[in-house]
């Protein structure tokens, strides 16, 4: 654990005990892990440490709306198959593809699912932001989950021998099935502390003095508190110590704030309350 912990500080993720725990045991029985949270407190990020940290190969599946199975599995290309089927016909040299020739491998299109059973343990498969698929699609994702296997009707069945380590992120605009929850470990992932929110500057944009970084963080942590429909996650608060210090603001003031607002606060409504709040967003006196 403790290992586990320092190697991911080394690669300037900062988990707490929680969520190092977590990856740990995840890692151990080879379980999916479940990430829950508000939008940009770090869930993607997991999985793409967690490949640096090992030496593996990332592969994101990135869930929306509408998605299906063969868009996360497989497809053909029909294109080459074509060009396939004129070459056979024009060149008596060019090979025979006709029936299920057309149907090898390769003309297999892998999609993300496909190439992490096939990867193994060489990958982290990222499943971000699943909530955004539908019932269908997350009860298919489900049976691959259990078996790491896939039946390809003209190839065969691939199996992986060694699954992959999963990471599985929801920002919880719906809820996730118990089905599928129960086959994972779960962890929440909150807005960190002030004093851990710093940290995380620090580490993530070492060119920001502390001072700067702490007050971004406590007006951050004001801002999460106002009635905003979007509440800056750390990854904004690093991009706006990050444009702070570029501008060469030492101080933070409600001038420099209001220029530097877009890097924090990315909805019209929400800035126009921030900017109205200003004074009290950055602690100046009136």
């Amino acid at each position: 654990m403790e290992d586990l912990e320092r190697t991911l500080v080394r690669h300037s993720y900062l988990p707490d005990e929680g969520l190092a725990t977590s990856i740990h045991l995840a890692l151990a029985l080879h379980k999916p892990l479940l990430l829950e949270g508000e939008a940009g407190v770090g869930k993607t990020e997991v999985a793409k440490v967690l490949a640096a940290m090992l030496g593996r190969r990332l592969i994101r599946l990135q869930c929306y709306e509408g998605i299906d199975s063969y868009q996360a599995l497989y497809e053909w290309n029909y294109s080459r198959q074509l060009i396939a089927v004129r070459a056979a016909q024009t060149d008596p040299n060019a090979g025979d593809h006709s029936g299920t020739d057309l149907f090898g491998p390769d003309f297999l299109i892998e999609r993300p699912l496909l190439a992490a059973i096939r990867a193994g343990d060489q990958a982290v498969l990222l499943i971000d932001e699943l909530d955004r698929a539908d019932d269908e699609f997350e009860a298919f994702l489900l049976e691959v989950l259990s078996e790491f296997a896939v039946t390809i009707p003209e190839i065969g069945s691939i199996t992986a021998t060694r699954p992959p380590a999963v990471i599985i992120t929801s920002n919880r605009t719906r809820d996730l099935h118990d089905a599928l929850k129960r086959r994972c470990l779960y962890h929440w992932i909150d807005h960190p502390t002030l004093e851990r929110e710093v940290e995380i500057v620090r580490a993530r944009a070492p060119q920001v003095e502390e001072s700067l970084a702490r007050q971004v963080s406590q007006a951050v942590e004001r801002l999460r508190a106002l009635d905003v429909s979007k509440k800056p996650g750390v990854a904004e608060t690093i991009d706006w110590a990050e444009a702070l210090n570029f501008l060469g603001v030492k101080n933070l003031s409600g001038k420099d704030a209001a220029a530097t607002l877009g890097a924090v606060v990315k909805d019209h409504e929400d800035q126009q309350l921030v900017r109205a709040r200003l004074k009290e967003v950055v602690g100046e006196s009136d």
